[in-house]
């Protein structure tokens, strides 16, 4: 309850954030405060209807993801089955990423609806037992619906960018009074600073709980500390070269490393540290393998 809560109040806020900008913007520009709100209330609203219904395919067209069968990988069939037997969860659809760049994801509506999707990298990496724990990962957020959540949180975020960077337009082209100038400069400024630090927050929170879960259905934490140092090596050697930035929280490690940033605007948790939790669980528990 206290996770769904936190996720009720992160979506909030980011809501919030949108609807002041469109409170300044309808303010200062028509006079009409509430219409400024309202039509970015319902700009939000449209967001988060393409998401719920269109964010699935939109990822997989994004990466090139093809749907495979049993026959054509029967090895990764076979482990998602496994996993899938033990979370006592419906098997998902199987999609294959032509890239060498090792990572993995899902994409879901709910938990018949599920797709996981591998890169062909990955499955030439890690060994059935690593690969095991990052598909139990990408079943735990299968699951708990988080790869809806973090897909309306970049919705949104991604949202509230481009109507802060109208504000910021707004602002160097405004002839009301410098006040108004420098008000809608703040609010293009720190508008998307705070709905990435908001969906940041969504995704980092998601990807521990995930890490933890994973482990436990495969009773293994080792093997899933194993294939994350594995992945983050691969993937700071191969980045990817298709996509988005803005669906990096759905992969398992972050597959974009265009340079060194900040911890705190990374969309995921330090590997390090996520390794020192599954180490530390394999201690709690006694799963060494």
């Amino acid at each position: 309850m206290a996770g769904t809560f936190r996720m009720l109040a992160l979506f909030g806020a980011l809501t919030l954030i949108f609807v002041v900008i469109g409170y300044v913007i309808g303010a200062l520009f028509f006079n009409d405060w509430i219409l400024g709100s309202v039509m970015f209330l319902i700009f939000a609203g449209l967001m988060n209807f393409v998401s719920y219904f269109w964010s699935d395919k939109i990822v997989l067209w994004s990466y090139r993801a093809k749907i495979i069968s049993k026959a054509e990988q029967p090895r990764l069939y076979n482990i998602v089955n496994k996993v899938c037997l033990k979370a006592d969860l419906p098997m998902p659809k199987l999609a294959i990423v032509a890239t060498q760049t090792p990572n993995a994801f899902a994409t879901v509506r709910n938990k018949d609806r599920a797709v996981v999707a591998v890169t062909e990298g990955i499955l030439s990496l890690l060994s059935d037992d690593e690969l095991e724990g990052v598909l139990a990962h990408e079943m735990a957020h299968v699951k708990d619906r988080d790869i809806l959540v973090m897909s309306v949180a970049a919705t949104i975020a991604g949202a509230i960018s481009f109507a802060a960077r109208m504000a910021l337009w707004s602002s160097l082209g405004s002839r009301r009074g410098n006040g108004n100038g420098l008000l809608l400069l703040l609010v293009a400024i720190t508008a998307p600073i705070a709905a990435l630090l908001l969906r940041l927050a969504i995704s980092r929170s998601r990807e521990y709980k995930a890490d933890k879960e994973g482990a436990l259905m495969i009773q293994r934490p080792l093997a899933l500390a194993r294939a994350l140092e594995k992945l983050e090596e691969g993937n700071r050697r191969r980045p990817m070269d298709r996509g988005s930035p803005a669906t990096s929280s759905l992969f398992i490690v972050n597959p974009f490393r265009g340079g060194s940033f900040v911890t705190l605007f990374m969309t995921h948790p330090p590997v390090a540290v996520r390794v020192r939790r599954l180490e530390a669980l394999a201690e709690q528990t006694g799963y060494i393998g």
